[in-house]
């Protein structure tokens, strides 16, 4: 860590030194040399769309097949967490950060804009306007479905499963483990967290800065502001950044959670008014046909390149690949944002969610303002929002005149962009310091403002010198190694979940002993009756502890250490075997509950139950696998129970294969 004097830092040198000497450099030369940079990273730029492009295809496409695979294998139950994890954040609050930071200020730019430009573009225009109309909302969902999500859910699922199930940091290196093993705690995890730093901050910089281009022009329009100059850019950057600080700083339980709920209830509000004050009846058939379309041309437009289509190929690399570039290069910091939000999810739950409600809420949110603003050109503005298809800056500002109450939603739109532009941020500056202190669970407050005061400062100087446009050709450059990366973490993901399924799925032994039939008696008595807690709290204290400390006896002649736990509320008593190298082997009993089903409280077949509410004494184990009712034992059956637990420890602990979940690393968080 990077020590100051008399001040406290998490920050990590090996990640942030490196990461600061190239983004300040690359920002230098684009402020400095716009045009000269902006002609070079734009013919690195250039070379890899047109000669790399089938990169990007491939691997988009192998992102959203192994995602939907994913969620129908047998893998889909697994958790990202503990057997045992709860989601941190409720569905609807889940779902909204999700979405705030993984589309943001790109739908208000786009929603208009894209539809538009597809509509208007030359290479269409022999087509007729009905065909151009389907196409242009054809392509659009294309661009913002299923395929830009599944960019976003390999990062996030990968980070989420290694740092939750794993316990390992919340980090990109950490995504590496099966491969590299411990290398990623040195120069190689370095050199993967390096890379996201400076892919999240070129993101993030490059779209706040079209972003406040698009606040000042709707000021303009609703006459707000006089002009558009960079003395404006610099106040509303000022007024924008300091509301993220203020949000980051509070953190994602306060200011990113509220203000991305707050938002989601604004968009919906936006997009009901325009639906139902707009063509209601054209928007809701075409976004039906719009679906079909999607559905029937999926597999058609996932692999299409337009090798045969030569006319259509420059649209093709300045639209398509470009977005896949674009998804690819935000991933690190989106994917490290929604596994920072996503634990205690099912991955099922996880990618369903990821992959479908942002996609369907995109398809709806198109197809209203995109399709809105066609039909208006077609039927009121004359080709005048056509003609505008060029400047999407304010494009949306001049459709919305075609609406009643036009300057009243205006300020609407202006405030959700705002919105997102501090959700935007906010979660920016919250993801880089997490990639700068290595995930460090708490860091000075200080940082994160840093973090913001320096994304402000580059992305006015680059406002001002006009080297935006450097800067998103470098950030899409980087997507090109990304992507490679991104399909070595599915290698890493398939190789874990295989063992990480075969680990808690693994059978007893064939040499486990079933119950023998001397206490039956007891058993059934047991069988038909209710357990209030004082009972297996005295089953706990003498038929288990008995049986621990005779194991503990014997296991002492075998030169083998034991410890005997003992805990109260609720009343719990283990055994612990521990080592140096591995996990402790733990086995323990504890008092649980189980609420027994109404109908039996009547039932004239059965003793009589005093409440609901059953006690039992439950197993447990040092792995969080799930235990089971062991008040039908006896102590010779519990001695035989955790033996067989133990032969079972033994055996995955000798294969070299489950080193990743028997590390030792993990043994002060088991329980």
């Amino acid at each position: 860590m990077i020590k100051f004097s008399g001040i406290r830092t998490t920050l990590s040198k090996g990640v942030v030194v490196p990461s600061l000497i190239f983004i300040i450099g690359i920002c230098l030369l684009s402020a400095l040399y716009p045009r000269l940079t902006e002609n070079l990273l734009s013919s690195v730029k250039d070379f890899i769309f047109v000669n790399l492009n089938y990169v990007y295809v491939w691997s988009v496409t192998i992102f959203v097949l192994f995602l939907i695979y994913l969620m129908f294998s047998k893998y889909g139950n697994i958790r990202l967490g503990r057997n045992d994890s709860k989601p941190d954040y409720s569905f609807f609050s889940w779902i909204s950060m999700l979405f705030a930071a993984g589309m943001g200020i790109g739908l208000m730019y786009f929603s208009v804009a894209e539809p538009m430009q597809h509509y208007s573009n030359e290479i269409f225009s022999g087509n007729t306007a009905v065909k151009r109309a389907k196409d242009a909302q054809l392509y659009t969902f294309f661009h913002w479905g299923i395929h830009a999500w599944a960019i976003y859910g390999i990062v996030g699922l990968s980070l989420a499963y290694f740092a939750y199930r794993y316990r390992l940091p919340l980090s990109l290196r950490s995504c590496f483990y099966p491969l590299l093993k411990d290398k990623i705690k040195g120069k190689w995890g370095n050199a993967i967290d390096v890379f996201a730093l400076c892919s999240t901050f070129f993101g993030i910089t490059t779209t706040l800065g079209f972003g406040v281009v698009q606040i000042n022009s709707g000021l303009e329009t609703l006459g707000v502001l006089p002009g558009s100059s960079f003395m404006y850019h610099v106040l509303i950057v000022a007024v924008l950044v300091s509301l993220s600080i203020i949000s980051a700083v509070s953190g994602v339980d306060k200011g990113v959670r509220i203000l991305s709920n707050i938002n989601i209830i604004s968009v919906v509000v936006l997009l009901l008014f325009v639906l139902l004050l707009g063509p209601t009846v054209y928007l809701i058939g075409s976004f039906t046909e719009g679906i079909g379309s999607y559905i029937n041309n999926f597999f058609n437009l996932t692999f299409n390149t337009h090798v045969y289509e030569a006319e259509t190929q420059p649209w093709f690399y300045n639209w398509t690949i470009l977005y896949w570039a674009w998804w690819i290069s935000w991933s690190p910091y989106v994917g490290l944002f929604i596994a920072k939000i996503s634990k205690g999810r099912t991955i099922k739950e996880f990618v369903a969610a990821v992959l479908i409600i942002p996609t369907l809420f995109n398809f709806i949110w198109m197809s209203v303002f995109g399709n809105s603003a066609i039909w208006f050109d077609q039927h009121i503005a004359n080709g005048a929002l056509s003609q505008l298809a060029s400047n999407p800056d304010a494009l949306m500002f001049r459709f919305l005149e075609y609406l009643p109450l036009a300057k009243i939603i205006s300020f609407l739109v202006i405030a959700i962009i705002i919105i997102f532009f501090v959700t935007s941020a906010d979660s920016g500056m919250f993801v880089m310091n997490s990639i700068a202190t290595k995930n460090a669970r708490i860091s000075p407050k200080w940082q994160t403002i840093g973090w913001g005061v320096l994304l402000a400062v580059l992305a006015l100087m680059l406002l001002n010198a006009g080297g935006l446009n450097a800067l998103q050709s470098m950030t899409l450059i980087t997507a090109l190694p990304f992507s490679i990366i991104m399909l070595l973490f599915i290698v890493s993901l398939v190789k874990a979940l295989s063992i990480d399924r075969n680990y808690y799925e693994r059978d007893f032994s064939v040499t486990t002993i079933p119950w023998s039939g001397e206490s039956w008696k007891k058993r059934l008595k047991q069988i038909v009756s209710f357990n209030d807690a004082q009972s297996v709290n005295i089953f706990i204290g003498t038929a288990v502890k008995e049986a621990f400390l005779e194991l503990q006896q014997e296991f002492a002649k075998n030169n083998i250490e034991t410890k005997i736990n003992s805990y109260e509320n609720p009343q719990r008593i283990e055994i612990e075997i521990p080592y140096n190298i591995v996990n402790n082997f733990v086995y323990g009993v504890k008092n649980d509950s189980k609420i027994i089903s109404d109908y039996l409280l009547s039932e004239d077949n059965l003793p009589e139950v005093g409440n609901n509410r059953t006690s039992f004494p439950k197993s447990y184990f040092g792995d969080d696998r799930e235990g089971y009712d062991v008040q039908l034992f006896t102590k010779n059956e519990l001695i035989s129970d955790v033996l067989k637990h133990y032969e079972r420890f033994i055996e995955i602990i000798s294969e070299e294969r489950n080193k990743i979940f028997i590390s030792s690393d993990t043994n002060r968080n088991m329980r």
